[in-house]
């Protein structure tokens, strides 16, 4: 049997670790941290609290990242977990980390490469994402909506390979 804890300060930090190590459902070589929607884990007299904020409103991966972390919380004895939600303020891609972004890319999805809002220069007429595969710029967007929609699907006209790009929001 699974000993049952009370949180104390060093909890909150071990239960963030575990929160933390929860895998994404949609693109299983990140964790939300390293998608950034792990927000905050606090202990709320005894109730370990961790709030999730979602990559958009409607992201239907949401509950099963709240299922996963209750079920890593309570596999390691904590007996009073809640999951909360918020959407503000909104998430972005900004929160990605920059592991994250480098195992996207090794898993075949373009990563976004700059910060949301930041332009420099003339806004660009066409997007320019580089393959994730063989390096080249030459790509097109073939669909603005890919196997899930926080990525756009595209296409490498060098290597012709299709890959999906992570949205910048």
């Amino acid at each position: 049997m699974v000993e049952q804890r009370q949180p104390r300060v060093a909890d909150v930090e071990h239960a963030r670790r575990i929160a933390a190590a929860v895998v994404d459902p949609e693109v299983p070589v990140l964790t939300i941290d390293d998608l950034g929607v792990l927000r905050d884990v606090r202990d709320e007299d005894g109730t370990i609290v961790v709030t999730l904020t979602p990559t958009y409103s409607g992201c239907p991966a949401i509950d099963q990242m709240r299922d996963d972390v209750l079920l890593a919380l309570t596999a390691e004895g904590y007996r009073d977990v809640r999951v909360d939600f918020t959407l503000t303020p909104a998430w972005t891609t900004d929160w990605m980390s920059e592991a994250g972004k480098a195992k996207l890319e090794q898993y075949g999805i373009a990563p976004p490469t700059h910060r949301a809002g930041e332009r420099s220069g003339p806004i660009p007429l066409s997007l320019g994402v580089k393959c994730p595969r063989c390096g080249s710029l030459r790509t097109r967007e073939v669909s603005r909506f890919g196997s899930t929609a926080c990525k756009s699907h595209f296409e490498c006209l060098a290597c012709l390979e299709p890959f999906d790009h992570f949205k910048v929001h």
